[in-house]
This record gives structure tokens, C-alpha cells and sequence, in this order.
């Protein structure tokens, strides 16, 4: 159902008012007010997380020069593993100098590793002291491929020119990714993954999200040879990916994916899309590359989204005010995100699928989280944009207090324009001392 977006802003003062606006949308969410399933104990691959809540990987664009954590990154781990949550996804970090995002993007190597390991020791010491248990944290690794600005300025490395984005400007041939490239990047994803073994997290994120390198390959159609056109080819660089991280790490270190399910964008140019040209999703292939990773490669654990927060972030992130009015309620684009996750995780009950998309319900986001658990939409409920505003959600909801409507993410998007700025990302709401001046500086005398 269609509404007109300037006249549905976020407006439910109470759980009933937004069951009501759920009814007048024709939207279902599985929404619970026992959110005591949160707290309870999740298992797989022999791991045993203490609650079902998961910090996703949020970026700040605050490491190094060379791709250490710096002092706001450190600042924002502290926050995280004070948090309560028993998942901590960390953040994107290149695989490759080529790859990363911005000049400031976290990038493990050896002459980072030493840094990765104390925060990754600090993140422990800090949650066991302040909530009693040890946390379960994945590194994302990642390629930003079209939207690498290792020197803070676009060097877009493509899979494919793709119009809906490039419209009558195409990227250069050159800056379309060689076969022989991606060959050696299988490789380095394997490196990474014994790097992160050295720093001490639990698990690696093969990154295959928002169209990202990994991610636009899956919907390469139009491309030519070994990674484009069939199922087979267009899935190589994450399959392979994958392999070459569970080649390098011991068998009880997890091997897992953010991985996109439904892109948003009309077949040929994306993944998890009806073949007649509409936008509406057709999970087949992701349904049959889940099988793959799951049964074949033994993933035992993986985060599940759509859409491009770049392109049409309406699709994973739900807003009030953003750059253009989608042509939807923001309501339907949370029901869409739980039906995607909820067709992955009934498929494959064994494997271990962690939500994502609740943040926009605000104070009704745990309600969300909980009754998805319980109907088996998902295992563990991801919370991202809100761990900048409101790190301490888990503790909250764990604690049974619930959720503090004026602790929440507002939807606001400013996080997201300090990163588009080049600067550096956080809640300009909720952390103002700390990002409102950059805010002002970066984005407003812009």
C-alpha cells in the first residue's frame, strides 16, 4: 500500500497506535511484548552466545592512516562491550589498500595487528566486567569495490558497468575487476581470516552485502567469463572466498557472511529480483547459494539484508526524512526485511540467522526482535544504526526494562551524511558532544 510519505513520519506513542497503522498498511510484523526470549542462550557450531542480541558492523571511518583502530574507534568498542549484546559484529576492514572505503577505514595486517588484538582484548575484559560474560566477536572483511576511496577521493573497482547507477556515464573499462584479480583476491580474504585469528576474534565476515565488490558479482549477468553470467560464475568470489578463509583458520574459528538476499534493483542489475523486470523479490538463487554455503562450506552462522544504502536505502533502512520519497510506507520496508530474513531462516531452521532492519520501530524494536525469534524468522536479532545512538539497548532489554523511546535512533540519516562527507561517523543526536561539531563542520558548511 502505497501512502504519501510526506504525511507518515514515525507517530506511535504507544504499541497500539502503531498496531493500528500496521492494520491501515496491511503490514505484519511479529511483534511480542514477552521480550524474555532476548536473554535466553542461542548455540551453533558449538558455540553458545549468551543472549540472542547482535551489534552489527557499524562503520566510523576513524582508524589510522594505516588502517589501525584510533581513539574514536576504541571509544565506540567501549560502548559496545558495555552494551550488553553477546554478538559484536566489527565494522568493515579491507582486505586490500585498493579496497578501502576511506582513508580512515580500519585495515588489518601485520602492522595492524597489534592494535586489533587490544581492542579485541579490551572488548572482552570490558563486557566480562560489566555484564559477566565473554562476547562473541566477527570481523568484517571486506573489498569496497565500487565505493573504494582509499585516498578520499572515488576509485571505483567494479564488477560491471550497471546503468540504473551509472545511467549515460559509464566507469571506464579499466576500472572494471580482472578475472585475475579476484583470483588473488579469494586469496587475501584467506589472509585476513588468519590475521584475525592472530588478533582474537571468534569468527570472520566473508562481506557480500550493499553492493559491495563481493555483493554486485552476484548479480553479474551482463559480465563475461569466470565471475558473470551463470549462477556458478556470478557466486565464485564468495564461494571461493569462504573456502580460502576456512582453509586458513582452525576448525572451531567461524566462517560466516553479511550476505545481501534482495538487492532492490531491476533484473539484469540485481540479486534476489523477479526476472520480469519489477522489484519484487524472487529469492531462488539466494535461497540456493545459502544451500551452498550452509550444507557445502558448513556455515553455520550468517547475517542476512538487502538492499544499497547508497542508492535506495529505503529498502534496509526505513526512514522519516531522507534524500528523495520512496514509494512506499517505511513500514512495508521493515515487513519486506522480515520476510527475506524469515524465508532463509525457515529454510535452513539449522543454520543460525541473525535479523537486521529493526532499528526504525525505536522503542518497539526489541517487541520486533522477540516475537521474530519466536515465530523462527531468525535465531539472533541484529541492531545496527541503534548501537550508535543507543549502545546500551541490550542491557535495557535484557534487563526487562525495555527499550527508552528517548535513547532511541531517530532515523534521522545524519550518520550516514557524516560518512558520505568524508567524515567521521556516530549518533549526531544522541552523541552530540562528540559528533555534533562534526556534523556542523563537515556536513553543514558543506
Amino acid at each position: 500500500m502505497v501512502i504519501d510519505m510526506q504525511h507518515v513520519k514515525f507517530h506511535y506513542p504507544t504499541l497500539e497506535a502503531l498496531r493500528e497503522e500496521l492494520k491501515k498498511t496491511g503490514v505484519r510484523l511479529p511483534l511480542s511484548e514477552n521480550v524474555d526470549i532476548l536473554s535466553t542462550p542461542v548455540s551453533f557450531a558449538g558455540k553458545t552466545l549468551k543472549n540472542r542480541l547482535a551489534i552489527q558492523p557499524m562503520e566510523g571511518c576513524d582508524g589510522t592512516a594505516d588502517g589501525a583502530p584510533d581513539t574514536l574507534t576504541l571509544r565506540r568498542y567501549d560502548r559496545f562491550a558495555r552494551s550488553g549484546a553477546a554478538l559484536i559484529w566489527a565494522e568493515a576492514t579491507a582486505v586490500a589498500e585498493e579496497g578501502r572505503a576511506n582513508p580512515r577505514q580500519l585495515y588489518l595486517t601485520e602492522k595492524t595487528l597489534d592494535s586489533f588484538k587490544k581492542m579485541v582484548e579490551d572488548i572482552r575484559e570490558t563486557c566480562q566486567r560489566e555484564n559477566g560474560f565473554n562476547p562473541f566477536i566477527v570481523l568484517q572483511a571486506t573489498h569496497s569495490g565500487r565505493y573504494s576511496k582509499p585516498h578520499g577521493v572515488p576509485e571505483p573497482i567494479i564488477a560491471y558497468n550497471n546503468p540504473i547507477f551509472e545511467k549515460d556515464s559509464p566507469i571506464p573499462k579499466e576500472r572494471i575487476v580482472s578475472n585475475d584479480r579476484l583470483r588473488r583476491l579469494e586469496e587475501e580474504y584467506g589472509v585476513t581470516a588468519a590475521l584475525a585469528v592472530k588478533a582474537g576474534f571468534d569468527g570472520v565476515d566473508i562481506k557480500a552485502c550493499h553492493r559491495y565488490l563481493c555483493c554486485e558479482l552476484l548479480s553479474a549477468y551482463t559480465r563475461e567469463g569466470d565471475y558473470g553470467g551463470s549462477f556458478e560464475n556470478r557466486t565464485r568470489l564468495l564461494r571461493n572466498g569462504v573456502a580460502a578463509a576456512k582453509a586458513a583458520v582452525p576448525s572451531d574459528f567461524i566462517v560466516t557472511s553479511r550476505l545481501n538476499v534482495y538487492d532492490g534493483f531491476s533484473h539484469p542489475y540485481g540479486f534476489g529480483m523477479a526476472r520480469d523486470g519489477s522489484l519484487t523479490p524472487d529469492l531462488t538463487e539466494p535461497l540456493q547459494l545459502v544451500d551452498i554455503l550452509h550444507n557445502q562450506l558448513g556455515m553455520q552462522l550468517i547475517d542476512i539484508t538487502i538492499g544499497n544504502p547508497y542508492v535506495n536505502p529505503h529498502v534496509n533502512r526505513p526512514y522519516d526524512e531522507g534524500g528523495y520519497l520512496p514509494d512506499e510506507h517505511p513500514l512495508e520496508g521493515v515487513g519486506r526485511m522480515v520476510e527475506c530474513v524469515g524465508t532463509i531462516q525457515r529454510a535452513y531452521p539449522g543454520l543460525c540467522v541473525i535479523s537486521s532492519g529493526l532499528s526504525y520501530l525505536r522503542q518497539y524494536a526489541g517487541m520486533l526482535a522477540a516475537g521474530e525469534i519466536q515465530e523462527g524468522v531468525c535465531q539472533i536479532a541484529g541492531f545496527g544504526r541503534e548501537a550508535f545512538a543507543y549502545p546500551e539497548f541490550a542491557r535495557d532489554l535484557t534487563g526487562g526494562g525495555g527499550m527508552d523511546a528517548k535513547k532511541c535512533c531517530l532515523a534521522c540519516g545524519k550518520c550516514t551524511e557524516l560518512m558520505r562527507a568524508g567524515s567521521k561517523a556516530g549518533c549526531v543526536v544522541r552523541d552530540s558532544e562528540t559528533y555534533l561539531p562534526l556534523y556542523r563542520q563537515d556536513v553543514l558548511k558543506k
